[in-house]
């Protein structure tokens, strides 16, 4: 039990502490670069199923 009270103490400490946590304008910016980052990458992906769809159907009018 002595381990687990200790374990918690030293998380704790170090998250108060030690850890250098993102300021609130850091914070904003880095959620609007994953946002954007999020968008392209969902655009990309329709784009290769849209097309990957257009080969499928192509293929099976053929056969």
């Amino acid at each position: 039990m002595k381990k687990i009270v200790a374990y918690i103490k030293d998380a704790y400490n170090e998250l108060v502490h030690k850890v250098s946590w993102p300021s609130s304008k850091e914070l904003a910016g880095s959620t609007i670069i994953v946002m954007i980052a999020s968008v392209i990458i969902a655009l990309i992906v329709f784009g290769m199923d849209s097309a990957f769809e257009w080969i499928v159907k192509f293929l099976y009018g053929i056969l």
